[in-house]
């Protein structure tokens, strides 16, 4: 029949590699048969998630459950031994090994309750909330059921929350549960934010032997040795009668040659707790002789842990942008992280503030100095000390005389403002500010009136370049130098054209001056002066023309940020490559255009997060 053919057919042809000479042959080499493709198992990459979401059903319904977990305070969770087995060591060490495989009830002693519900969750789902209220009693618990993700997620949270109030804590937490990554984390944090861990509770709490392992690193970031000295005598006059016994033993390790012969004489010999110490004394003896020495017989300086500089290993930087013209003056503050290649707001100025100077001192405090507030030109200084646990912009001693489009640097830890505008007239004078002192003070002034002048530091000398001479009327190419040594201004090789507005900015030992303006014409171009040649010559042009923007060097590369082009404000940056002489534009942008900006390099500051 033709119904009975198809049938022995569709027989046949099912059975065809099932025949008794295939079976015979099972067992020998399959040779493949063209055009053939391998072919690959089905799968379902979401069917362990909905197997799981219905083991945690059936676990909170205590369905199928053959184990009950019991803590010391009586809590009690359900779950399936095999689920635990498989995702923990211990319980399937437990469940396997041990007493514990008969029995469907386990009390684990010395675990928390919180901790343990929310690990066996984790097993069940693969999520787990670490939090600040959970982590300290989630990170233990995790260490002994050996789940090693939820550690690492605790360690991770941890490092993330490192901060100069908590380090200390968190460092000890993790030595005590062996979390080797966490603890390097945070030895490396506490020695690059020293400064600002000192200042805090938990660093009085410290033992005698915990302070000598923090303060005898070589890798301790601080401004100066001073620091260290301050810490120590803050350390022991916290608990004064049992800990001033201990003072000998600290000053071992405080570099007290390296601190300053002034500091020395005014401050370290007068302290009260050295003057009863024998030991103590010496030190200062040594550090006193060091500086004799050092001065007239240098190559017969003895060699100690006191006299070995510190080698920190420094902190990430970023670059600060302060004020500027927004176009009209703004007090608004961001800054750029290369790591992470963002933008992001900083802490506000007090007051308006644009054309205005920028410096950053050793001990990171930052300075804007005098600019213009929208109304007057100011002689007043604002300081944003980076230091402090929530750094903020307060007034400091002000300059003697009111400028705006000055310019600003830092030699030997003092402050130079140099020309600018007062309002009524340019200026060719020039003051100094003195940390030691807290004073401003007049230095010899310059030859020429210079506004909208561009300052940078070389060698030690400090350089005038550019700028606007109101009596003439003229956009200046001429560059005055400043020997603090002999406090007078000698001129220097003129550039190759006339800058008012010029960015200048030091990288390598060559002073770049950038862009600027003559007249209506805003420049693109830029020069460098080498004090090797004594001249200026002309390097790759800018992608934009820029006037009035802020210059820094940065991990061998030189910065323009911001300025104006003549026609509005720009928030684009340009990076100066000196090894391929070629500019780039940088991805990210300002959140806002901005010219008349202060800009600086500091170090980040542990309030700086991401």
């Amino acid at each position: 029949m033709e119904g009975d053919n198809l049938l022995a057919g569709g027989v046949g042809l099912l059975l065809r590699y099932a025949s008794q000479n295939s079976l015979d042959e099972s067992s020998q080499k399959q040779v493949p048969r063209s055009g053939r493709r391998e072919r690959t198992p089905y799968r379902n990459s979401s069917h362990t998630v909905r197997a799981f979401e219905v083991l945690q059903s059936l676990r909170r319904d205590a369905v199928f459950c053959d184990i009950k977990l019991e803590t010391d305070d009586n809590t009690v969770v359900f779950a399936h031994k095999v689920v635990l087995a498989s995702a923990s060591p211990y319980f399937h060490a437990m469940f396997t090994s041990f007493e514990e495989s008969n029995k469907d009830h386990v009390i684990i002693r010395e675990l928390d309750s919180t901790a343990l519900k929310l690990l066996v969750d984790f097993i069940y789902t693969a999520q787990i909330m670490v939090s600040e209220e959970n982590v300290q009693v989630l990170l233990p618990a995790a260490n002994l059921l050996q789940l090693h993700d939820v550690q690492d997620a605790c360690c991770d949270f941890l490092q993330s929350q490192l901060h100069p109030t908590n380090c200390l804590g968190i460092k000890a937490f993790a030595d005590l549960h062996g979390c080797m990554e966490l603890l390097s984390s945070s030895e490396s944090y506490i020695q690059q934010h020293f400064s600002e861990v000192v200042e805090g509770d938990e660093f009085l709490s410290l033992s005698s032997e915990q302070v000598v392992k923090l303060i005898s690193s070589d890798e301790l970031t601080v401004p100066s040795e001073e620091k260290v000295f301050e810490c120590v005598i803050c350390w022991v006059n916290y608990e004064s009668n049992c800990r001033k016994d201990m003072l000998p033993k600290l000053m071992e390790h405080v570099r007290l040659p390296l601190a300053s012969k002034e500091y020395l004489l005014k401050r370290v010999e007068e302290e009260p707790l050295l003057k009863n110490s024998l030991e103590c004394k010496d030190y200062i003896i040594e550090a006193l002789n060091f500086h004799l020495l050092k001065s007239e017989q240098p190559g017969t300086i003895p060699k100690t842990i006191r006299t070995k500089p510190r080698q920190p290993v420094g902190l990430p930087k970023i670059i600060l942008v302060v004020g500027g013209q927004a176009p009209k003056a703004i007090r608004s503050v961001e800054w750029y992280d290369p790591a992470t290649n963002r933008w992001q707001s900083g802490p506000e100025m007090s007051t308006r503030r644009c054309r205005a100077g920028l410096a950053v001192l050793k001990d990171r405090r930052v300075f804007a100095v005098g600019g213009f507030n929208g109304s007057l030109r100011v002689r007043t200084v604002d300081m944003l000390d980076l230091s402090s646990p929530s750094p903020c912009w307060v007034p400091t001693v002000a300059m003697l005389a009111r400028r705006g489009t000055l310019g600003v640097a830092v030699l030997d830890n003092c402050i130079y403002a140099v020309g600018g505008f007062d309002g009524t007239s340019g200026l060719n004078s020039a003051e100094v500010f003195d940390c030691t002192t807290q004073e401003w003070r007049m230095v010899s002034s310059m030859s020429t009136r210079r506004s909208s002048v561009g300052v940078g530091v070389l060698n030690n000398l400090l350089y005038a370049v550019g700028g606007y001479d109101g009596l003439s009327r003229q956009c200046l190419k001429s560059v005055e130098c400043y020997h603090p040594s002999t406090d007078t201004w000698t001129p220097v090789a003129e550039m190759c054209v006339r800058r008012s507005g010029a960015g200048v900015g030091v990288l390598d030992g060559v002073m770049y001056a950038v862009g600027g303006h003559d007249g209506p014409e805003v420049r693109n171009s830029v020069e460098a002066y080498r004090p090797s040649t004594g001249v200026w010559t002309s390097i790759a042009d800018m992608h934009m023309c820029r006037r009035n923007a802020g210059v820094i060097a940065l991990d061998g590369l030189l910065y323009v940020v911001g300025g104006d082009d003549g026609a509005s404000n720009l928030a684009s940056i340009e990076i100066y490559n000196p090894n391929t002489n070629t500019w780039s534009m940088l991805t990210a942008s300002m959140n806002i255009g901005r010219s008349y900006a202060g800009v600086v390099v500091i170090d980040k500051p542990p309030h700086f997060n991401n």
